[in-house]
């Protein structure tokens, strides 16, 4: 298994703004994010599970207010931080896409998959 770096653990607060990485999902340029939320790092590809557009209102701004939930800017469904499951709005039972994500050594990481794959160049290390 592969580990890519995404960012420092520090760099991620509890509820708030999140980190977005590249990656390739199926085989099309995309986007990853990676929040902090009960103390945990949570990884999703950035693609709301109603119509396929990027969820952050600006780059990084994935929580509502509360910082409770991940919210679609477009459509405003309403996404569990820990399981991606929708719990609001037009996606309703549908879930964002989960990613594979570790924290060791205070860095976050996320591994491919048959589905997502780091682009090239990506800072890859052997887990």
């Amino acid at each position: 298994m592969t580990n890519i770096f995404i960012c420092n653990s520090d760099e991620l607060e509890e509820g708030g703004k999140g980190i977005r990485f590249p990656l390739i999902a199926g085989g099309d340029e995309a986007t990853g994010f990676v929040v902090r939320y009960d103390g945990t790092a949570h990884g999703y590809l950035n693609r709301c599970a109603h119509v396929p557009v990027e969820l952050d209102w600006t780059p990084g701004e994935f929580f509502e207010g509360s910082g409770l939930y991940i919210m679609c800017a477009t459509h405003g469904a309403i996404y569990v931080p820990e399981t991606g499951h929708c719990t609001g709005g037009p996606c309703r039972g549908g879930r964002l896409r989960k990613m594979q994500v570790t924290e060791v050594d205070g860095k976050i990481y996320w591994q491919p998959d048959d589905y997502l794959a780091a682009p090239a160049g990506s800072a890859a290390l052997p887990s």
